[in-house]
């Protein structure tokens, strides 16, 4: 029978000495087993310096040596992050000067705002849904409408607005709110809505016009917020969707404008890599300098641990 091929023959093959060639991964970058009774900063500095790991730590440094420098940290942040109880983490952040400008989705305001209210949030949305009873909370839908109201007639932002308000109304948990927190220390605390998406959106009392012009102003902020953002560092937590689409738009209008936002930092943080998120915040915004990093992994797990490593280090600083 014929055969066209035949077993090659491997004895020509060249080698080369191992000790020549390049190797992603050295002994020197490994992890160090724990000692039971270290620091933080002693589990800090036994992760291995590879892969995740190493870019967890250049997103620590980068966000504390943001902080010591007076330099822009904001955090754009899903509903989730609400919802997995990180109110306190976040509101520590801020208290500490970390953080210098927050941005929510429209469902932030509803999280953030049940939180202070009773210090609850996030209803069994399939058994509210089975009875047409899903998202029908009278509070929250009254409260909301009347500072989207407010906010329209005084020519204010939706963020300000809502936490102005939660202040005024002296609710019992208030000091939990990141809204709150944010009026409180004239932090920017910026809302992006987009109609139909929020439970607010469905009651009688909704005002479109009212909810369309704070957004807008809102996004202005942002801009202003996105134009200072040079040496400083820009995290999205648990939006996969619309704020990093917002974050772009406000990217291109201030280079636009003439401002140098270049040299940045730049982290997604969440539990699945998702398309935009990669692009909109890791990858496009950083083409001209700066770094993005993808940090994967369960919020109420990761955002603690980054948070504490961060104070951690601004300890140091500060020492």
């Amino acid at each position: 029978m014929y055969m066209p091929f035949k077993p090659i023959d491997s004895i020509p093959l060249k080698t080369y000495p191992l000790a020549s060639r390049k190797s992603k991964v050295d002994r020197v970058d490994f992890a160090r087993p724990w000692k039971p009774g270290g620091t933080l900063e002693d589990f800090l500095e036994r992760l291995p310096d590879i892969l995740a790991a190493k870019d967890f730590k250049a997103v620590v440094s980068a966000t504390a040596k943001a902080r010591k420098a007076g330099k822009n940290v904001v955090m754009a942040m899903g509903a989730h992050v609400i919802k997995v109880g990180l109110n306190p983490v976040v509101v520590d952040l801020m208290e500490q000067g970390v953080i210098t400008a927050i941005a929510m989705n429209g469902a932030g305001i509803i999280h953030d705002l049940e939180v202070a209210m009773i210090g609850r949030t996030s209803e069994d949305v399939l058994e509210g849904l089975e009875h047409g009873a899903f998202g029908m909370a009278e509070e929250t839908a009254g409260f909301l409408n009347r500072a989207v109201l407010k906010a329209g007639n005084e020519g204010l932002g939706l963020g300000g607005a809502v936490g102005r308000a939660i202040i005024e109304e002296n609710l019992p948990f208030e000091k939990e709110s990141i809204l709150a927190t944010a009026a409180r220390l004239e932090i920017p605390a910026t809302v992006h809505v987009a109609i139909g998406t929020d439970i607010i959106h469905i009651h009688p009392g909704f005002d479109p016009e009212a909810t369309g012009k704070a957004s807008y102003l809102d996004f202005r902020l942002f801009c202003s917020v996105v134009a200072a953002l040079e040496d400083g560092v820009y995290m999205n937590v648990g939006s996969a969707v619309i704020l990093p689409e917002v974050f772009l738009k406000a990217l291109t209008l201030v280079r636009n404008m003439g401002h140098k936002v270049e040299r940045i930092t730049t982290v997604n943080m969440d539990f699945i890599r998702q398309y935009r998120p990669t692009t909109n915040v890791v990858e496009r915004p950083t083409s001209q300098g700066g770094r993005g990093f993808t940090l994967v992994g369960h919020h109420e797990i990761m955002f603690p641990l980054l948070a504490a490593a961060v104070s951690e280090k601004i300890g140091r600083f500060d020492s």
